[in-house]
């Protein structure tokens, strides 16, 4: 078994490194991020409304339709 030297060993870093890294990762992070254009909003903005509107009706159909079921089954 070889003997490793303090040198080799890999610093833990303390917890004040730790968060400059993270805070630095988010910067990086950030940088990528690609601002829509007013077009693109307004077309993803659409799709999101229709879709929000879409599993509107589909909760509302099957909350009137067990509903009524459950009123058939129950009297």
């Amino acid at each position: 078994m070889a003997k490793t030297s303090k040198s080799e060993k890999a610093v833990k870093p303390n917890v004040f490194m730790r968060i400059g890294l993270f805070i630095k990762q988010i910067i990086d992070e950030l940088r990528k991020v690609v601002t829509p254009t007013a077009k693109e909003l307004f077309f993803w903005s659409l799709a999101v409304f229709i879709f929000v509107l879409l599993l509107m009706a589909l909760v509302t159909g099957m909350d009137f339709g067990l509903g009524k079921a459950t009123l058939w089954v129950f009297g």
